[in-house]
């Protein structure tokens, strides 16, 4: 729960690094609480598609979101702008998997210190 809650911390932190670890705890606890909400959209509301709850909570998330992935992708050395690689059909999407699973280069980069070496 606490790398969950170090995306929001870092809201609109588009500098540094993020670990493996936050980057893909941020997007579990995103997915379990977009499918909480969802259900509750649907037992409240009747809600067909995106409710009420669930549009709230993803504007809410956009931002973070976006800012904890380009992180992640300075861990592994590249630009922020790597990031619209997803936009390229199916390939793009699992070129981009790869690289949010890559593990960290090791040391200092451009963009900051290792965080797994700086974690206590």
């Amino acid at each position: 729960m606490s790398w969950y809650l170090e995306g929001f911390k870092k809201y609109a932190d588009f500098s540094g690094r993020a670990r493996r670890k936050e980057y893909w705890y941020f997007y579990l606890f995103n997915t379990i609480a977009s499918l909480v909400l969802a259900l509750i959209d649907m037992m409240l509301f009747d809600a067909e598609g995106v409710g009420l709850l669930g549009g709230l909570y993803s504007l809410a998330v956009i931002i973070p979101g976006i800012a904890v992935t380009v992180r992640r992708l300075h861990d592994i050395g590249r630009s922020g702008w790597w990031l619209f690689i997803g936009l390229i059909p199916f390939v793009g999407a699992i070129a981009l998997l790869v690289f949010l699973a890559t593990d960290s280069v090791a040391g200092s980069n451009e963009y900051g210190p290792n965080p797994k070496e700086t974690a206590f």
